[in-house]
């Protein structure tokens, strides 16, 4: 089975889209340009409807979903008791602002929190909305006026979550005259690994920076409020953190005065095997940022957790928005933890996550993957060109395209990694299936080569390119 994609529908919608989103001109420009190094349209399709392990597009094909609403649908698309769950939350309340779900969710969270010792709670809408609030929760706590984020980490896309991530310089453009607050350290990744160093070297160096380079050139230690760390390095490609990393940074916070903030908007809830991504690295963070998955990928909600002499006398810390913890986002958020408790999906998810790693580890034979990595169904698979003709990206931009020709949604997003989060609940032989078809979508790039380039998406539609 394969799909003539992008299809002739497909196209007529985004053409027709054009004229009313952003950067028209832009891509018509980048599009001719690509045209004549002989590339041609990358895949794209509208999804249509979509329900549990699968999703169809305008033209009724049919597709295993890894891309997961970019990692929001925990339970799989459109679960069926989170969905009646918002309706009735909805046709009850509507909207206000003061209602009785927010409680006994906040209680929830404080439960089942990192030992539970984050007993405090404040609900935004967004992981970006949520990203910015701890940090804001750190500066006003400790009166100070830094905080130390990690190059590759992505917290959100808003003016402040921009100045806040290391994921790009491209994202900082005009904006530097705010800069100042927030100081961006490496990060150890496990690949290209700078001066010849192990991956254990670059760790220890990684930390001697934090604990020596920023407070005895960039910043006093005395005003450095935290460190905010994924524990799973999402956007930026699915890094896996390593133990000495983590917990590294939890002694030097200690031994410092400062907070560790971890972002789990992607990670939490389950994704990586355990309830929460700082779970495996048995740390306890101070402020903890959720989002995505905690309402099923229905209604949004996301927030922070944090400790209580933290959260519990802060009056200079203000944050939330009008629709920040609505009585619809906190009985999604209620119902899709009853379902992962009662139907025990974290421990199927770990199992799910061990089947996964274990295939994708295999495609290391292939001399187009540079590294397969995951934790849980935190999956990534980084892709090089052997022969130094293409930029990487390309080759994962292709392979990702063939496999939605093959029936499998997944993410590129214009990285050298294809990111894959497969719902907590999926069906193991979907699983198994997918990740089959990822394998001959290889096999056909090595097969085809390079045909999109750096031939942009439309600027509408679906992402992920």
């Amino acid at each position: 089975m394969t799909y003539d994609l992008p299809s002739a529908k497909t196209i007529a919608i985004l053409e027709e889209s054009l004229p009313h989103f952003t950067n028209q001109y832009t891509y018509q420009e980048k599009a001719a340009k690509s045209e004549a190094k002989g590339f041609k349209k990358p895949v794209q399709i509208l999804v249509d409807h979509a329900h549990g392990d699968y999703l169809h597009d305008i033209d009724g094909n049919k597709y295993i979903d890894f891309q997961n609403g970019w990692a929001t649908n925990p339970l799989g698309n459109t679960h069926p008791e989170v969905v009646d769950a918002v309706a009735a939350a909805h046709k009850k309340i509507g909207f206000h602002w003061e209602h009785a779900h927010r409680t006994p969710l906040a209680k929830k969270i404080a439960e089942i929190s990192p030992k539970g010792e984050l007993t405090r709670v404040n609900f935004e809408v967004s992981g970006t909305e949520a990203a910015e609030s701890a940090a804001h929760l750190a500066l006003a706590y400790k009166g100070r006026s830094h905080i130390i984020t990690f190059s590759g980490s992505f917290h959100g896309c808003a003016l402040g979550t921009k100045l806040i991530s290391g994921f790009s310089g491209d994202t900082k453009r005009h904006l530097a005259g705010m800069m100042g607050t927030f100081i961006t350290a490496p990060y150890p990744f496990s690949t290209d690994i700078p001066a010849g160093m192990t991956e254990d070297q670059y760790t220890d160096y990684c930390l001697w920076y934090l604990e020596n380079h920023i407070p005895g050139s960039i910043a006093p230690e005395d005003e450095i409020a935290a460190i905010m760390v994924e524990p799973g390095l999402a956007e930026g490609g699915n890094w896996i953190p390593n133990t000495k990393f983590i917990q590294g940074i939890r002694k030097l916070c200690d031994e410092k005065g400062w907070l560790m903030i971890v972002d789990e908007v992607l990670t939490g809830v389950g994704r990586t095997g355990k309830m929460w991504g700082i779970d495996h690295y048995d740390v306890v963070p101070d402020i903890l940022v959720f989002g995505k998955n905690l309402s099923g990928g229905v209604e949004a909600l996301a927030g922070i957790a944090a400790k209580d002499e933290i959260l519990g006398k802060c009056p200079n810390h203000v944050s939330g928005s009008t629709f920040a913890g609505t009585p619809a986002g906190c009985a999604a958020a209620m119902k899709t933890l009853e379902v992962i408790e009662r139907d025990n999906l974290i421990d199927h998810a770990n199992h799910l996550g061990e089947i996964a790693n274990a295939k994708i580890a295999e495609l290391e034979k292939y001399d187009v993957v540079k590294q397969a990595r995951g934790l849980g169904l935190l999956l990534g698979i980084q892709f090089t060109d052997p022969s130094s003709e293409h930029e990487n990206y390309m080759i994962a931009r292709e392979v990702r395209s063939q496999m939605l020709k093959m029936g499998v949604w997944a993410i590129c997003d214009h990285e050298e990694t294809i990111r894959m989060y497969p719902a907590l609940n999926m069906d193991e032989a979907t699983l198994i299936e997918g990740l089959d078809i990822v394998e001959k979508a290889i096999l056909k790039v090595m097969e085809t080569g390079v045909t999109e380039g750096d031939y942009p998406a439309y600027p509408t539609g679906v992402a992920g390119f």
